[in-house]
């Protein structure tokens, strides 16, 4: 495919990327293969040599995942990417492979449960020095900033309370700082919001979210200039083996070709039961990108071009309320996963937050009444009539 850089995203997500073998197949070519042969033995010493272009082992490199990263580029606007085995991989990775013992992190403190395990409990076992500040309060990362800040860390929105950061505006501390941001975009998604456009220099996503979205596998992919992947991804890459698999990669790239038509009903979706929500008296709030009352609004509307697939809303009864509800709910099914076709809600204080302390919970404002839903593509009339007879349960 030529010109693909000129193309729109819809375009892209079905036609970019696409190396076709010498069967001209349609779908793009599955292979799986661990290791690949060559015709001679001084072939093999030039590609070796990088004399020669070519694949050599699929831990780090094959065609099928080649093209799934190509296509990522062209969505992201980045000049390289590195597919990894699942969404956390992406994230340990973006991080660890720039960073030593004697470096210093400045992470927002909103992050999953996961994220923040990795910053706030494995970083400092290798020595490197992490400080949590408030993303939303632009000094509060100034003042966190030392002479040793390597790298400064968000994901917006926040999972699970959908805070928003000003991307743009951190981005600027950080090149003042001489660090590195690095964005989790997962809950955003790249049809939403462009963090390399807004100034991050690096950019993670659970693949397994949104861009599969139909609850079929693990991936995750981390984008950068190409300068960036060269110098500090590619060896950790190489050596560590966080790479994923081709099938893996097949699928993703299925997923890619409807992810613009997916993204667009579920975020229609979830902004019409977001105002449904905030008119009921059994909700003591709604969190949601898209509405004019959400605490950030005008970031959102600056940095975003819509208001998420997600919607976070708390209820006055607190956790027996949540359960009651979620118990009641018919077609929305309870799962911890998010971004996928079918709609999804979870309890984040019992589940993807369970292991953050009571405090740290609070600081979050992840309420025993809070729960957060990730919308499909249902018809979202039946939706609003499911969520309407659950609440009759509370």
């Amino acid at each position: 495919m030529t010109n693909t850089r000129k193309l729109r995203a819809a375009t892209q997500l079905v036609h970019g990327g696409i190396n076709r073998s010498q069967f001209g197949e349609t779908s793009e070519a599955l292979f799986l293969t661990q290791g690949f042969v060559y015709d001679s033995s001084e072939a093999a010493e030039a590609r070796f040599k990088g004399e020669e272009p070519g694949f050599i082992y699929s831990r780090y490199a094959n065609p099928t995942t080649d093209m799934f990263e190509k296509r990522m580029c062209m969505l992201e606007g980045a000049e390289d990417a590195r597919a990894t085995a699942s969404g956390m991989a992406a994230v340990t990775a973006a991080l660890l492979c720039q960073l030593r013992a004697g470096d210093h992190v400045v992470s927002a403190r909103a992050l999953f449960g996961s994220c923040r395990w990795v910053v706030e409990q494995l970083m400092p076992k290798y020595g490197i020095e992490t400080s949590f500040v408030d993303g939303r309060d632009l000094s509060a990362w100034e003042k966190a900033v030392r002479p040793n800040t390597k790298v400064f860390f968000l994901e917006s929105p926040t999972n699970p309370t959908l805070e928003v950061v000003d991307i743009a505006a951190v981005a600027r501390l950080a090149d003042q700082a001489g660090a590195k941001l690095v964005v989790d975009n997962v809950f955003a998604t790249p049809i939403l919001q462009k963090p390399l456009e807004l100034g991050a220099h690096v950019v993670a996503y659970s693949a397994t979210k949104h861009i599969d979205g139909q609850g079929r596998c693990l991936g995750g992919v981390v984008l950068s200039d190409k300068d960036w992947i060269d110098e500090h991804l590619h060896d950790y890459f190489r050596h560590t083996g966080p790479g994923m698999s081709p099938f893996n990669a097949w699928v993703l790239m299925k997923g890619l070709e409807t992810l613009p038509l997916r993204v667009g009903q579920q975020t229609a979706s979830a902004g019409k039961i977001a105002d449904f929500l905030a008119d009921r008296q059994e909700v003591a709030r709604v969190i949601y990108p898209g509405r004019d009352d959400h605490p950030q609004a005008e970031i959102c509307k600056k940095q975003m071009a819509g208001g998420s697939t997600m919607v976070a809303f708390e209820f006055k009864g607190g956790k027996d309320a949540a359960f009651r509800f979620q118990n009641a709910l018919e077609i929305i099914r309870i799962s911890n996963n998010l971004g996928d076709a079918k709609s999804l809600i979870t309890h984040p204080a019992t589940t993807t937050h369970k292991n953050l302390t009571d405090e740290a919970r609070a600081e979050l404002s992840i309420g025993d009444g809070l729960v957060r839903m990730s919308l499909g593509i249902e018809d979202v009339q039946d939706l609003i009539e499911d969520i309407d007879n659950a609440l009759s349960a509370i």
